[in-house]
């Protein structure tokens, strides 16, 4: 029996077993994919096991880095795999979270923003500026509670060649064609308007609950809405890919098992 996972902690909610087993089901591949309770400390030995791939979470995605054989090039500039894939012995370090978000957002008609912010600046953050650098664009402005939070997305901008500013929510949000909120679910509450008010699309990474206020209140001035749960699908997507080595993933069939 071939056995891939999830691994996180909290993991319980986790959507991605949904997802793998759909697209295995339509592959006609006989693998099994589990989710399991994993922190830092259980890392090293629960890669041992016998998998052909695995999808992190955080704060794994970065725990992982030192324990691969080869990490490529995306995700060291990022920061973080979410994606390990067995080849040989050797363990494959991936970041599909980038390619998920440039999929959602061209998927939703959001292809060449002139400019755009992002708000948090943690790892997903550092996803994020990756993909707008993939959508053309060379800068953004990073918006955080204080200067401090924006230091691990200043580094990832500086690898990634990435031109970023730095604001607090205390200063008035900037007008941009996209802005990007890697906030957790209600944290970005408090300046749903401020946000509507400063663009015509937003890109949420929040899936669940679903819309959020923030969602809402650009929804209801006309703007472009891109939820997490498109991005979800399109990351596990392509992590269907690399672990199987078939290609294209079966999207449909992922989405209508999550929809």
């Amino acid at each position: 029996m071939t056995r891939a996972a999830v691994l996180g902690s909290p993991i319980a909610h986790s959507l991605s077993p949904a997802l793998h087993r759909a697209a295995y089901a339509a592959l006609g591949l006989d693998w099994t994919y589990e989710a399991i309770e994993c922190r830092e400390e259980d890392l090293p030995e629960v890669l041992e096991r016998p998998w052909a791939g695995l999808s992190l979470t955080m704060p794994l995605k970065r725990a992982v880095l030192p324990l691969l054989d080869e990490v490529s090039g995306l995700a060291r500039a990022v920061g973080g795999a979410n994606t390990v894939v067995y080849d040989g012995g050797r363990r494959l370090g991936h970041n599909t979270d980038v390619y998920g978000m440039v999929t959602a957002l061209t998927e939703a008609g959001v292809r060449s923003p002139g400019s755009a912010v992002v708000l948090g600046g943690g790892a997903t953050a550092c996803s994020a500026l990756a993909a707008l650098r993939d959508l053309g664009l060379p800068k953004a402005v990073v918006v955080v509670r204080s200067p401090a939070r924006a230091a691990e997305a200043v580094s990832a901008a500086d690898r990634l060649g990435v031109s970023v500013s730095v604001q607090t929510f205390a200063d008035t949000m900037p007008p941009a064609d996209l802005i990007v909120s890697t906030l957790p679910a209600h944290t970005a509450d408090p300046y749903a308007e401020a946000i509507a008010g400063a663009t015509g699309a937003l890109f949420d990474v929040v899936y669940a609950p679903w819309p959020t206020a923030t969602a809402e209140a650009v929804r209801d001035r006309g703007g472009i809405v891109v939820g997490g749960l498109p991005m979800l699908v399109h990351q596990a997507a392509r992590q269907v890919e690399l672990m199987t080595g078939r290609a294209p993933a079966p999207v449909e069939a992922m989405r209508a098992a999550v929809s």
